[in-house]
């Protein structure tokens, strides 16, 4: 990994290097990876070492303090190997991308988009447990609570070879605090997960194949953005594709980052070579419903949390809605490369 550091910093070092503007940032790109990488790496050395003396002074000073001591520095090495050992299982050409997720209610009405809402909160929470920022886009508010739709960018490298595992219908199961009866309800929420395409990769857009418009934005936005209509919706005539954008402060920014999205969903077609089937730019997604799930949230008569392609499951679905999914990620991503071999 050193001497790929060093061949790409070589390389980054030579006069003509931006010259190619998009191999330039390929390259860059790859450096930041390598480096976060061997970073990881040698703070995991460092750690190992630190278990090595402990133990070694606490061997000659016969003192038994030492042994809490080790068993810290061993939880932290445990931690950070299995986080490092999780990387090497991302091997997708756009994993260290950052991603890009659709959340839509299904089935079940206001319970559903409260459950959308719910999702909301726990992809966040797993985003900012992992020091990736994240940003919410676009949303549509829910009839009476929740809401019915929600686009968020989360940015960091590998974002989007974690999330990726998130893709399709997840189902929950509970007594509805919607239902004065107090009657058990099941519900639905799709959600969408797509890498961020960035500048290295070009996807022409033809200004007359989209069409424009801005209108006021409204919802959980706060009072800035209702006071113009800065929000924007993009509509990808050729594919019927729509994406929209609130959430900035400005037009343009809102603009841009409609464009990103559009660019990634037109690139998600692009790599299935299907441009004439819209339906595939939701890859396996099924219908919103049951028996499409890969998720079931069981909150009532009993609490458990089961991956339907992993058989991954965790009881305590306060820790899972809280953004505590790596046991679930860990499961995909060992699934996915086990396939694969």
């Amino acid at each position: 990994m050193s001497n790929k550091i060093e061949e790409l910093e070589n390389k980054a070092s030579e006069p003509d290097f931006w010259n190619d503007a998009a191999n330039s940032q390929a390259v860059l790109k790859q450096l930041k990876v390598l480096k976060e990488k061997l970073g990881k790496f040698t703070e995991l050395e460092s750690v190992f070492e630190e278990i090595q003396v402990t133990i070694e002074i606490g061997n000659e000073e016969q003192d038994l303090a030492y042994v809490d001591v080790v068993a810290e520095l061993m939880d932290k090495f445990k931690s950070e190997f299995n986080a490092l050992r999780l990387e090497t299982l991302l091997t997708g050409e756009y994993d260290a991308n950052n991603a890009i997720l659709s959340l839509h209610s299904g089935a079940g009405g206001t319970e559903a988009q409260d459950w959308t809402q719910m999702l909301l909160r726990m992809y966040t929470r797993w985003g900012e447990s992992h020091g990736y920022e994240v940003k919410l886009v676009d949303f549509l508010d829910g009839d009476d609570a929740g809401i019915k739709s929600a686009v968020i960018e989360v940015n960091g490298t590998n974002a989007y070879g974690f999330l990726k595992s998130e893709h399709g219908v997840h189902r929950l199961v509970r007594i509805s605090p919607f239902d004065s009866a107090g009657r058990r309800h099941t519900s639905f929420t799709s959600v969408e997960v797509m890498p961020e395409i960035d500048d290295t990769i070009e996807i022409d857009i033809p200004a007359s194949d989209i069409e424009v418009s801005h209108y006021r934005s409204s919802g959980a936005g706060g009072q800035h953005i209702n006071k113009t209509d800065s929000a924007t919706r993009i509509v990808h005539k050729p594919t019927g594709i729509m994406v929209s954008c609130q959430t900035e402060r400005s037009q343009l920014q809102n603009t841009e980052t409609a464009m990103r999205m559009l660019k990634s969903k037109l690139f998600e077609i692009k790599q299935q070579e299907q441009v004439d089937k819209i339906s595939d730019i939701k890859g396996v997604q099924k219908e919103i419903a049951w028996g499409s799930q890969i998720r079931s949230y069981v909150f009532c008569p009993y609490t458990l949390v089961k991956d339907n392609r992993t058989s991954h499951e965790d009881t305590n679905v306060q820790k899972v809605m809280d953004g505590g999914l790596d046991g679930f990620i860990n499961a995909y991503l060992a699934n996915e490369f086990n396939n694969n071999k």
